[in-house]
């Protein structure tokens, strides 16, 4: 991240959204919300005076609620750049109108409360959709295992934040509901993967690893623990992942094959209830901490985001390739491309694998001075185009524009709107020339003249 924002040719926009794309591959338009920080970025030097006199305190959005923050913070120690912002929901200042700390405290002068969020609009040629994922919501869909009863009951990522050695922690695993060490850890996996009644059919991929690690460090750090792990099946596509899976099983992590059914209290313990369908009897495990392994799913808003920038999602809204084997890193809309785990679930590994296939091909793209477009695209004959524009609210691409032209009719100039196909947008989909009434629109190559001729040379 410090070399991107070092690099001379990379311009960071961060704590922005993208309102608006417009133009097609090699001329793309993007209107950008820069929001407002409240803080000029321009003359804050990061001294972190600012967030340790803050008087107010939230749940840190980082640490996933484990941890606290001030209301004018930075989102993690590495963030890019390393300087705050002011959370206007819980800044006293926005709320109350008194407080003011930060600012008279601030040694720069950085501190701005009248800050607006400012427009910008960039012109670029090839657009790389990097928007990441977000975790299943369990809460909702797996209310057996004790959501908002049971403060022990947490998510691989939770764990992951408490076993950084920079989390809310410093490293050591707790239970959050006292505080003490756990002895007795149970893992689920697939929490909402590979289950279509409650979560998603397809596999997260990542799950089985993380979890093998996991149980790695609670039997590393926590001296006579237990780890018990409960699967459907152990995945380990990776070089040299099987092996780490091995490893965990010598070091003592107990794996159960089967669902688990219900999580309850006796105690001071969570009771895991489940089965063993190897052995094919009923299980229940005592634990002092589970962990949960919930699915990859879509970033919240990506839905949106595909609609703005002109290109489909699949069934599980992740971004739609163009095609999964031969082109997975480019979308049907041309200068488009997709990395990471936007177009599903990934790992470190298969995402930079592809960060670096869309790379090259932004690269390609560029590096010429002309562009081969697909000829089979749609025209528009404007002598009989009504103008409703039918097509243009059916158009996945963006391709349909309106037209004016100039016809003499009795002798006078007479304006109308006609519909008109942009060459570098199109994809030859034809839906517009279904939704045409007159009849307008043909695809080239397709056109009904040449498909009732190929009928008549069958039937001869």
């Amino acid at each position: 991240m410090v070399a991107a924002v070092q690099h001379p040719n990379i311009k960071l926009l961060t704590y922005s959204e993208v309102e608006e794309v417009s133009g097609y591959i090699g001329n793309f338009e993007v209107a950008i919300r820069q929001k407002a920080r409240y803080v000029d970025h321009s003359i804050c030097t990061g001294c972190g005076t600012c967030w340790e006199k803050c008087p107010t305190r939230v749940n840190s959005e980082y640490n996933l609620g484990m941890g606290i923050r001030k209301a004018i913070y930075i989102s993690f120690p590495q963030a890019v750049p390393n300087k705050p912002l002011i959370d206007r929901e819980n800044c006293r200042w926005f709320t109350s109108g008194k407080c003011g700390v930060c600012k008279k405290v601030c040694q720069a002068g950085a501190v701005d409360y009248d800050q607006q969020d400012e427009l910008l609009s960039v012109k670029v040629g090839a657009i790389v959709m990097a928007t990441g994922y977000d975790l299943f919501n369990w809460q909702q869909a797996y209310g057996e295992y004790g959501y908002g009863r049971f403060p022990d009951v947490i998510t691989g990522l939770q764990f992951e934040r408490m076993s950084n050695a920079s989390g809310p922690t410093e490293g050591k695993i707790i239970r959050p509901s006292d505080g003490a060490e756990p002895k007795d850890v149970v893992f689920i996996k697939c929490v909402g993967s590979r289950d279509i009644t409650k979560g998603k059919e397809y596999c997260s991929r990542t799950c089985c690893m993380y979890t093998a690690k996991h149980a790695h460090q609670v039997l590393e750090k926590i001296p006579d623990s237990r780890a018990f792990i409960f699967y459907m099946d152990v995945r380990t596509p990776g070089k040299a992942y099987e092996e780490f899976y091995q490893r965990t099983l010598h070091e003592g992590a107990n794996y159960i094959r089967g669902r688990v059914s219900k999580i309850y209290r006796s105690g001071s313990k969570l009771m895991v209830r489940g089965a063993d369908t190897l052995l094919g009897v009923p299980v229940e495990v005592e634990a002092d901490l589970v962990v949960l392994a919930t699915a990859m799913g879509p970033a919240a808003g990506s839905d949106k985001i595909a609609q703005k920038v002109g290109f489909s999602i699949d069934k599980d809204g992740f971004f739609q390739e163009a095609h999964p084997k031969l082109r997975p890193m480019e979308t049907n809309t041309a200068g488009v491309f997709l990395a990471g785990a936007c177009q599903g679930p990934k790992d470190i590994p298969d995402t930079v694998a592809q960060a670096s296939g869309a790379a090259v091909k932004v690269c390609a793209l560029l590096s010429k001075s002309e562009l081969a477009t697909d000829p089979m695209i749609s025209q528009v004959n404007e002598s009989i185009c009504s103008g409703c524009l039918a097509c243009k609210a059916v158009c996945p691409y963006k391709a349909i524009e309106e037209k004016s032209i100039s016809e003499r009719v009795g002798g006078k100039a007479v304006e109308r709107t006609v519909a008109s196909v942009n060459m570098g947008l199109c994809q030859g989909c034809g839906s517009c020339t279904v939704a045409c009434l007159p009849g307008a629109l043909n695809l080239k190559g397709f056109t009904n003249e040449q498909l009732l001729a190929e009928v008549d040379a069958i039937c001869l």
